[in-house]
């Protein structure tokens, strides 16, 4: 057709030479040459050009990608995917294809057929992910100056069913040191950001989800007066093993959290985060497509990770401590493994969950339920959560979309009774004390009392210890643009949050427990604690974007808040319960104690970030704030930022193929923490004097000048990319300075009172974070990545206006912390043996130092796999180092009844067994009770297979799977967990562990069906 249509162009400018003098002619051939023209150019374009339908997927896991950016290349023509993953473009024949969606690799595909799908990988090296620069902005990480955290909802619950959201951070992400209260069900963590950031305060992170300030407090359940742990009668205290409240979050939800660990990335949030700050994004639909259902079922096996044991008698030494009879029950075989009677069973887990999301041309929405059921290794203990989240968001016109988010939670856990106990009643407590040859089993009903003094069967199974919440977490953000121009716009952004929710506590110690029969005992103990905390926070922002043509531009953004906070605590105390009763009312004795903790927040900030073509980067920004904890509320405090990233690799002089990404940044910012709220108040205590109601001194005095704590910090670094950046390599060194740390200083005793809090110390962390992220395979039907994190940090007390002190742990004579100027935060010391010391004290102060809770380094290994419908991923965390103090091993030495009693090397001069030398030591010398609470876990591991989608085409994907948690631990402690933590959040003393809920290993089972 092409060879006719020339020759036919030929022949006709032939004629017209022929026939140049008659202009009747010419015009005809001249109309003729141009439709001939006009032929051609149509055919030979219309012979080039082909419609390309196709669909683009995710690699590893099948399901469609909403939103990608389909565009021919070297044009400006494309399209997007529709909400099921869906394209459509008309290209010429043999033009190139990008295909590119934040988060994951660009691919580049040739067109050679009409249909073309596509998938696309994970960007492990994340460069093009937006993460949030400011309260009302974002930011491409390749242009961010901070060292940022982000773990997507892939890591966080892709490889295997979590129980709870901060369960599922461990060992996820540079710079955290992460402890579980125990192995108890429904959560309970301490997370501590770059080392100790303060000496008495709260160091836990700030939580934010979908712009909502949440709470994460850990509330008592004022189990004290039955256990004595804590002593002085105090019905509260931070040994109950309670949950902290972020763990309500289902991390199902979940899109992606955002870890600010320092104050050049957090200062922005000002006083509340001296901790940190985590940002939680929920997930929400697609624009655009049509509603996507998904259900999930999850079934699993709870074990215990690692039992202590049995220690091996023989009949003489029972004979010594239980008589003839312990002695004939050794002889005959007759001991019974209480330990395993208590731990070491296998239980059947839950979760099924279903999502509904989508969404139209101006709408999106999301909704998810989940149901989940984790009955513990102990009877009567156990997890039981229900979640529902609605998620809407809608555009109205051009200039106004609102988001909108709903979650309610009901959660129900019962934790047993756990942690020290001094009065020998908690169960781990009683266990030590616990011998093999006794009958512990009830005999008519009735449980006998046991050598312990309590008997663990019964405490197990007639006590109560649970905890109970309803909770509301919503917000809504609303963009208002004021003007949309190409080159210059401004917006305001809205935002309200609250955070409301109900704690029921319950606790039943029934009169006929064997350790209430002494007529002089509590006779029977009935708690009931209800905690209600109500939450909400408002802010108004204006972000001004404006561009210069020759590639500069300029963000502003500037705003102010509320922030309200209210949480009241009541917890009713009875004793003397009468009979079987355990109303409130059917008691002799009843005790209330409030705890109302009500502070109120405002400020304001400004940010400006500037950018040269994606070149040079530059941020400035202030915060200041003003609270009702601080000694004069009315007075701000000022927090500044400044930041610098340079890509030197968008430069014109930058032409290596092999280094793909340079990136040198420097950031440093402020970040504070408010004083306590009764810090600023004088406590007093009621009394009766004669027939008069009165009040008299308690033990603190207020202080009016009291402020906030001040964190400094200074971080810098560098991200290199290699090939292409399928191997990226990121540095982040930092030094974070506390300054005016608050302590508790001494008092003259003629003010009535014995002490008071101050700014008065100064605390410095050092450390260094490494990440390399690599594809060591790419191609059509096998891909791998793999993404190795190292990190440590060193803390140091720099400044101390009083004498240095212990803090944490019990005494110094087990294992304690002590502040002391130019030394470690989180030293180890305790006392020690004159005769077995030799240059143990330089100092002179009656202590010698025994260790570091502080790991000499951290270190995480990810991996995806994925070989056609099969992906295979898992996690390994290795922690070195950082000691702890093994208290559950003093109480087994003291009882006689540890696994490794027998056995010998520990004692210098050979002659005492290792429980025999352990408790020769106690109260004396800790140095044996202070252990090496280093690890490596396999924390997760996942196998998926999807089916092929012919096998059932009414389902748009069936994916099938085995996972697994902690089924690899290994490490040297002496206990069943060396995470585990006695003092719950407690700032210094988070490696103290006495008798916990022991910890456990899953394994799971996953359907999970798309439709």
């Amino acid at each position: 057709m092409f060879s006719f249509n020339f020759q036919y162009k030929i022949d006709t400018l032939k004629l017209l030479k022929n026939t140049k003098n008659n202009l009747t002619m010419k015009k005809t051939y001249t109309t003729l040459l141009a439709f001939c023209l006009s032929l051609v150019l149509y055919q030979t374009g219309h012979a080039q050009e082909i419609q390309v339908t196709g669909k683009v997927t995710e690699a590893m896991t099948g399901e469609p990608i909403a939103g990608v950016n389909v565009i021919q290349k070297g044009t400006t023509s494309g399209t997007i995917t529709d909400g099921n993953g869906r394209y459509s473009l008309t290209v010429p024949t043999g033009s190139v294809l990008q295909f590119s969606f934040i988060g994951y690799l660009t691919e580049e595909v040739t067109v050679n057929s009409a249909n073309l799908d596509v998938t696309l990988s994970e960007d492990i090296t994340s460069l093009e992910e937006v993460v949030i620069s400011g309260l009302a902005t974002t930011i491409k990480r390749s242009n961010l100056a901070n060292s940022v955290a982000t773990v997507s909802s892939k890591k966080l619950t892709g490889l295997t069913n979590q129980s709870t959201m901060d369960a599922a951070l461990y060992g996820k992400f540079k710079g955290a040191d992460i402890r579980s209260n125990s192995g108890a069900p429904g959560g309970g963590i301490s997370m501590r950001l770059r080392g100790v950031t303060s000496i008495f305060g709260d160091q836990q992170p700030l939580f934010i989800v979908d712009g909502v300030y949440v709470d994460n407090s850990s509330i008592s359940l004022g189990n004290n007066i039955v256990s004595e742990a804590a002593g002085g009668g105090n019905p509260s205290t931070n040994q109950d093993d309670a949950s902290n409240r972020i763990a309500d979050i289902d991390p199902e939800d979940i899109e992606n959290i955002e870890i600010l660990k320092g104050a050049s990335a957090a200062a922005i949030y000002g006083s509340r985060a001296a901790g940190g700050v985590v940002i939680i994004t929920t997930k929400r639909g697609k624009k655009g497509g049509d509603s996507r259902v998904s259900f999930s079922q999850i079934v699993g096996f709870r074990s215990p990770t690692q039992l202590l044991g049995l220690r091996d008698w023989d009949p003489a030494e029972a004979e010594a401590i239980g008589g003839p009879s312990a002695a004939a029950a050794v002889a005959n075989g007759q001991l019974r493994d209480y330990e395993a009677e208590l731990f070491d069973h296998t239980r059947v887990t839950n979760t099924s969950r279903i999502t509904v999301s989508g969404g139209r041309e101006n709408t999106d929405y999301f909704l998810g339920a989940t149901y989940k059921n984790e009955p513990g290794l102990v009877d009567n203990t156990g997890y039981e959560k229900g979640s529902f989240r609605l998620n809407v968001g809608h555009k109205f016109n051009d200039w106004l979309d609102i988001y909108v988010t709903n979650n309610y939670i009901n959660s129900t856990s019962d934790r047993g009774f756990f942690n020290n106990g001094n009065a020998n009643r908690t169960i781990g407590y009683a266990l030590a004390f616990t011998y093999p040859w006794e009958n512990l089993s009830p005999v008519n009903g009735a449980y006998p009392q046991g050598g312990a003094g309590s008997n663990v069967l019964e405490t197990v199974a007639i006590t109560t210890n649970r905890e109970n919440t309803n909770r509301y977490i919503g917000g809504a953000t609303a963009n208002v643009k004021i003007i949309s121009k190409e080159n210059n716009q401004l917006k305001l952004v809205l935002q309200a949050g609250l955070d409301q929710y109900t704690l029921r506590t319950t606790s039943i110690f029934p009169q006929q427990l064997s350790y209430f029969r002494n007529p002089t005992s509590l006779r029977g103990v009935s708690i009931s604690g209800s905690t209600i905390t109500t939450n909400y926070n408002l802010s108004a922002n204006l972000v001004h974007s404006y561009y210069l043509d020759n590639g500069l531009s300029f963000t502003t953004q500037l705003g102010n808040f509320l922030q309200d906070f209210d949480r009241n605590t009541v917890i009713t105390t009875a004793t003397g319960l009468n009979g079987s009763q355990t109303n409130l009312g059917q008691s002799t004795n009843v005790g209330v104690q409030q705890i109302d903790l009500p502070q109120r927040d405002k400020g304001f900030f400004v940010q400006e970030e500037v950018n040269y073509q994606d070149k040079i980067i530059a941020t400035l920004g202030i915060r200041g704030d003003k609270s009702t904890n601080n000694g004069d509320a009315n007075q701000f405090y000022y927090y500044p930022k400044a930041s610098l990233a340079i890509n030197l690799h968008e430069f014109s002089f930058w032409n290596s193929t092999t280094i793909t990404n340079v990136k040198p940044r420097i950031a440093y910012g402020q970040s504070g923490r408010f004083a306590n709220f009764n810090d600023r108040f004088s406590l007093t205590n009621p009394q009766l004097i004669g027939i008069n109601s009165g009040v008299s001194p308690a033990n603190l005095r207020g202080n009016q000048d009291v402020g906030p704590e001040r964190q400094i910090e200074l971080e810098y670094g560098a991200d290199l990319g290699f090939l292409n950046n399928r191997i990226a390599l990121d540095i982040t060194l930092y030094k974070k300075t506390m300054e005016d740390v608050l302590l508790r200083l001494n008092t003259p005793t003629s003010s009535g009172f014995t002490a008071r809090v101050d700014n008065a110390a100064e605390l410095v962390n050092k450390g260094i974070e490494l990440g390399l992220d690599a594809y060591v395979i790419q191609n059509a039907s096998l891909n791998w990545s793999t993404t190795i994190n190292w990190w440590r940090n060193r803390s140091e007390v720099t400044r101390l206006d009083v004498p240095a002190f212990n803090e944490g742990g019990f005494a110094a004579a087990l294992g304690t912390m002590r502040i002391q100027e130019g030394k470690s935060a989180t030293q180890i010391v305790g006392t020690y043996i004159p005769s077995e010391c030799n240059g143990c004290d330089p100092d002179g102060d009656g202590f010698a130092v025994y260790g570091d809770a502080e790991p000499d380094f951290q270190m995480s290994w990810f991996n995806q796999l994925s070989y056609k419908n099969f992906d295979l991923s898992f996690l390994f965390h290795w922690k070195q180092g950082g000691d702890a103090i093994n208290l559950t091993t003093l109480l087994y030495d003291l009882a006689g009844t540890t696994w490794d009693y027998d056995d010998t090397g520990l004692d210098p001069e050979g002659v005492l067994t290792n429980g025999q030398y352990r408790a020769s030591q106690a109260f004396a010398n800790p140095d044996p009770l202070i252990e090496d609470a280093g690890y490596i876990r396999l924390r997760e591991i996942g196998l998926y297979y999807t089916l092929p989608k012919q096998l059932i085409p009414q389902v748009s994907q069936i994916r099938v799977g085995v996972s697994g948690r902690n089924l690899i631990n290994i490490f040297d402690y002496n206990s069943y967990d060396p995470e585990a933590s006695n003092f719950g959040n407690n700032v210094l003393a988070n490696n103290v562990e006495v008798t916990p809920y022991p910890a456990s290993k899953f394994i799971n089972f996953h359907l999970n069906v798309n439709f």
